[in-house]
């Protein structure tokens, strides 16, 4: 029969002790649990001790959290949480420096316990902290300590960050801008200033006057990876905190300091791999840069700019002025009027008379005038070409230019996600981004050769402008994805993805669709479906029993830390724990937290999960909603929550959670791979069969003849 639901069978250690088994009554106040297991060992005092779990974060057992201890569960009779904040805040002050470094080593370590947390800030804990930093002078390990605790502490959210005194601010500051100080004590302290700017404007103008962008150019070129690591998390805090105005002013002098080159060279091209933390970074970093061109995609032309008006003059004059055969001025009035007109319309407007009407739809807005002057003025030899060639036609092939140029840039806002917030969990950046100046500017001059290359490859009309320019998009799609690595190679890779080739791929495409579509190979894939699912359900067992690497995220901010979570070989308990940063494949016997699969209820995915209903529902969160899923269990009292770090994980791990559950796969990734599974099968099955059409049906069965006498008899012939 099994043991009641309100109680667990756990052991309780002490050292010098023998564990006691105890079946641990839920219902029980836990001050009459603590009397009993004191008495068992005739301990006196038994409010002087409390419990708390023997492995992984060593978390003080509390009225609050007891009902997620486990059957099986080892905890460990210590000092309680009270006793142990009033003995450390008296050893942080001691004047022995060894017993001094201890206490703020056991305060960093037990900070990260929220009881604990709270009996220490309740004691004025925060204050001697400060006082340890503003008054110290050392730069190492104990400061490192008093840092780490610090953190720790601030994690909880019990105390604002509005709430430091402008000394301690100063004292975090100097270690950042100080050369000769330990790289641990310079992470923590461009960790405490991320965590301040994002708390309050003012925090922000503070951080961004006193830690100057060349400083964290500095700390940006060193080898040390978690100071990179920091340094980054620094300024992209300070970027994302900033308004619009001076966001622009800070980009603008990283771009005349030349951070890409820093980047590309130092991060991007270091012997370390890049790590998940900083690939978010790099890619809000480009996402933050591309967004500076929303303001002028979002601007229509204003007819009565004179400012915008000589920008869309100095594109007729860089064409035609050089070919008149005498200077515009000295024609009347109506004479100049007529010849703009008609060198607007050889330019590819549609409203030549007057060509503000072009640029007035919004997006691409004036982002797409100031590309067309960027490529007239850079690649003049290029735009002259580009524009005689077409304008010279008289057999309405020609490409019109400022119509492609508006639809590109249209393009290219919309593949580079140009004004939309940055995701809190991507990690998709372009590497060739880091290593140009003007990046989108210089992909438009690649793009709108391309445009007229297509162009002259399809033989295309006026009436095939939309089939052109959605090939164009293919190819820029098509070519992004292989993530060239400089924009030379991206040149050089979508000029290679002719028209030619995107028919071939097409067709390959619709063949395979064709092939696929006929009834009995309908009926074939039927058939086979069954078995290949069946290795999708083993492939998605295998991935959970391999396990991946979660990272626990915050309304507030993205959290440093990390857990694993990992299925048993016989698939019957989910292991799960807290890991270190650089531990990608910790062994299951080091995940200390369990559950089994038994439990398991029930999987939330999205807006159903508990932990998402915490968050706001602006579209910053909108990624995290698509990655985020809960696992129900223990009668659907629990919930485990995960966000996956790539919708590829979040699909595996639903799939595999599913299978456990003894459901039906949802992903679409199970219907991507079943779709290839099916494919390559077919195609193998099939080889006999190539180049045969297959019939929609059966070909019919002859009749039988109207008799069988048409045997021969061997036994005649050999007499």
């Amino acid at each position: 029969m099994p043991p009641p639901k309100d109680v667990v069978k756990i052991a309780i250690q002490m050292v010098g002790a023998i564990p006691q088994l105890i079946e641990l009554q839920q219902t029980k106040p836990l001050a009459s649990v603590l009397k009993d297991v004191c008495d068992a060992w005739s301990l006196p005092n038994a409010e002087r001790y409390a419990l708390q779990y023997a492995d992984g974060r060593q978390t003080y057992i509390t009225e609050s959290n007891r009902g997620e201890i486990k059957n099986g569960s080892i905890l460990r009779l210590t000092t309680s949480p009270d006793q142990e904040a009033e003995r450390l805040y008296s050893g942080i002050q001691s004047n022995n420096s060894d017993v001094k470094t201890d206490s703020l080593k056991k305060l960093a370590s037990l900070s990260q316990d929220v009881t604990f947390a709270q009996e220490f800030i309740n004691r004025n804990g925060l204050k001697q902290i400060f006082c340890i930093v503003e008054e110290g002078n050392d730069t190492g390990e104990m400061l490192a300590h008093t840092l780490k605790a610090f953190m720790e502490l601030m994690e909880h959210d019990f105390v604002s960050w509005e709430t430091l005194s402008a000394a301690f601010i100063k004292k975090i500051v100097s270690y950042v801008n100080m050369n000769a100080v330990d790289a641990s004590v310079q992470q923590l302290s461009l960790s405490i200033l991320e965590n301040m700017v994002p708390a309050s404007r003012l925090l922000f103008e503070l951080v961004k006057k006193e830690v100057t962008l060349d400083r964290l150019l500095t700390h940006l070129q060193v080898t040390n990876a978690q100071l990179q690591l920091k340094a980054m998390a620094l300024l992209i805090a300070l970027l994302l905190a900033a308004t619009d105005t001076e966001r622009r002013d800070m980009m603008d002098y990283l771009r005349e300091k030349n951070i890409r080159h820093f980047i590309h060279k130092n991060i991007i091209h270091s012997s370390e791999p890049l790590g998940d933390e900083m690939a978010h970074y790099l890619y809000v970093l480009q996402s933050v840069s591309l967004n500076l061109c929303e303001r002028r995609m979002r601007t229509s032309m204003d007819p009565y700019s004179q400012e915008q008006r000589e920008l869309l003059q100095s594109l007729r004059q860089t064409a035609f002025e050089s070919e008149s055969e005498a200077p515009a001025s000295s024609f009347s009035t109506e004479r100049r009027r007529s010849l703009c007109a008609k060198e607007f319309r050889k330019l590819g407007f549609m409203n030549n008379s007057n060509p503000a009407e072009d640029l007035r739809r919004a997006p691409p807005g004036l982002l797409a005038l100031d590309n067309m002057v960027y490529f007239s003025k850079h690649t003049p030899n290029a735009y002259s070409r580009f524009v005689l060639e077409n304008s010279s036609r008289e057999d309405k092939h020609e490409c019109p230019f400022a119509r492609s140029s508006i639809q590109l840039t249209l393009i290219l806002c919309e593949i580079l996600h140009v004004g939309e917030p940055c995701s809190e969990t991507a990690q998709a950046f372009y590497p060739m981004f880091f290593g140009q100046d003007h990046f989108f500017e210089e992909l438009f001059c690649i793009c709108i050769q391309l445009v007229n290359k297509t162009w002259k490859e399809m033989r295309a009309t006026l009436e095939d402008f939309d089939k052109v320019l959605q090939v164009v998009r293919e190819q820029i799609t098509r070519t992004l994805s292989l993530k060239p690595t400089s924009l030379e190679l991206f040149k050089t890779r979508v000029n290679a993805l002719n028209y030619s080739e995107i028919l071939k791929l097409r067709q390959t495409e619709r063949l395979h669709q064709e092939e696929t579509l006929a009834v009995p190979v309908l009926e074939l894939r039927e058939r086979l479906k069954p078995e290949l699912l069946e290795l999708i359900r083993q492939q998605r067992m295998l991935h959970l029993c391999e396990g991946t690497l979660f990272r626990k995220i915050s309304s507030r901010r993205r959290q440093d830390k990390l857990w694993y979570c990992r299925l048993s070989p016989n698939h019957k308990v989910l292991h799960y724990g807290d890991v270190e940063e650089g531990v990608h494949s910790p062994p299951i016997e080091s995940l200390p937290e369990k559950i089994p699969v038994a439990d398991m209820k029930m999987l939330l995915v999205g807006k159903e999960c508990p932990h998402t209903k915490e968050k706001s529902s602006g579209k910053q969160n909108k990624d995290v909603l698509e990655l985020a899923f809960s696992i129900v269990y223990d009668m659907e009292e629990y919930c485990l929550n995960f966000i996956a770090p790539t919708r590829y994980e979040f699909c595996l791990w639903t799939d595999g959670l599913n299978v456990l559950l003894g459901k039906e796969m949802t992903s679409e990734r199970t219907q991507t791979d079943l779709d290839v599974l099916l494919s390559m099968e077919l195609k193998l099955r099939l080889l006999d069969l190539e180049n045969i059409s297959i019939p929609d049906t059966p070909p019919p069965i002859p009749k039988p003849p109207s008799n069988l006498n048409f045997c021969y008899d061997f036994h005649h012939a050999e007499q």
